[in-house]
């Protein structure tokens, strides 16, 4: 039985009854597991919590605020999310950098 594709069309039937978008060791996956990104982005998350925590202990609690801590809390999150985002970026193009020089 061949499955529908969204344009209508149909795609040929599983190859020994397994699909090639479950497959563990795709294209994509293999690719994702090569570049460490799971690893990456670990670390990039590690380092954009101590990040914000640092400066929200800085600029926050030891010199004492009167505003809500509340509103920089909301800007720790900002903080600590785009850092990891930044730092998980950084680990994975010098991952790629080190496999492209490898070829």
């Amino acid at each position: 039985m061949a499955s529908e594709r969204p344009d209508g069309g149909e795609s040929a039937p599983p190859v020994d009854g397994v699909d090639d978008a479950d497959d563990a060791d795709s294209g994509r996956a293999a690719f994702v597991a090569a570049l460490r990104v799971r690893r990456n982005a670990k670390w990039g998350l590690a380092v954009g919590l101590a990040l914000a925590l640092a400066a929200f202990v800085l600029f926050v609690l030891l010199p004492g605020s009167r505003r809500s801590p509340a509103l920089y809390v909301g800007l720790g999150f900002v903080l600590a999310l785009s850092t990891a985002g930044l730092v998980a970026f950084f680990l994975t193009l010098g991952r790629a950098v080190r496999l492209s020089r490898r070829l």
